[in-house]
């Protein structure tokens, strides 16, 4: 597969594939195509499959494009204002991701849920209590939030974030959320009640922009209709 990142505050991946190369993403994904490329949509996994993926944040069905010549050209733009991570996983290699991040992988990568361990993780993490789990060989393209800031833990090395900000992190990295300290903190700090505690080793994408926090700067604009 040969790609190329076009773009900057609205990117897109497109990609041009030899015959018989494939790639997945969810339903409605896609952005262009030239006619050489075969769409396939079904329920991956059986409808346990769909399910799961419907809890960790992706849709229901997945889409499959294969190449059917040479040089067949697809494109993947990302849903908000963001950035483009693309990431070549070896075998048995993977990463966590918070839901709506994956964007499109080659054929040969998994995409499954992923438990957090911990029930207060999952109730009070913000992202909810499944997240998602890729796993190589193969090329993957996430899409991020905004800005992408990377940090390299190292070993004990802890990271305190507010939960939306957590973009992908790599399996070594323990994930925790504690409630926020002191009484003035949590009613006028604006950080919410919980954070979330990074502990390395491990690498960890943040994004600068949650589209939460895009979404609440732009609710107060929007006209209300009055009888």
């Amino acid at each position: 597969m040969k790609y190329e990142i076009k773009g900057s505050t609205m990117p897109v991946v497109t990609m041009t594939l030899a015959k018989g190369e494939a790639v997945f993403t969810e339903s409605g994904g896609m952005g262009w195509m030239s006619d050489s490329v075969a769409m396939s949509t079904n329920l991956e996994g059986g409808l346990f499959g769909g399910l799961t993926r419907k809890l960790s944040g992706e849709s229901l069905f997945m889409t499959t494009y294969t190449a059917e010549k040479d040089d067949a050209g697809i494109a993947f733009p990302t849903a908000m204002p963001g950035s483009l991570i693309p990431v070549a996983l070896g075998p048995g290699e993977s990463l966590i991701c918070q839901k709506k991040s994956f964007l499109v992988a080659e054929r040969s990568v998994t995409l499954e849920m992923h438990f957090r361990k911990k029930l207060g993780t999952g109730l009070f993490g913000g992202e909810g209590f499944i997240l998602q789990k890729v796993t190589g060989p193969g090329q993957v393209f996430f899409e991020i939030d905004g800005e992408t800031v990377e940090h390299q833990l190292a070993p004990g090395e802890r990271l305190k974030v507010d939960t939306g900000h957590i973009a992908l992190l790599e399996p070594s990295v323990n994930y925790e959320i504690e409630m926020v300290k002191g009484f003035k903190n949590v009613l006028f700090g604006g950080e919410g009640l919980f954070l979330a505690t990074l502990t390395g080793p491990g690498k960890v994408w943040l994004q600068t922009m949650p589209i939460q926090n895009l979404a609440k700067e732009i609710i107060p604009y929007i006209p209300i209709k009055r009888d």
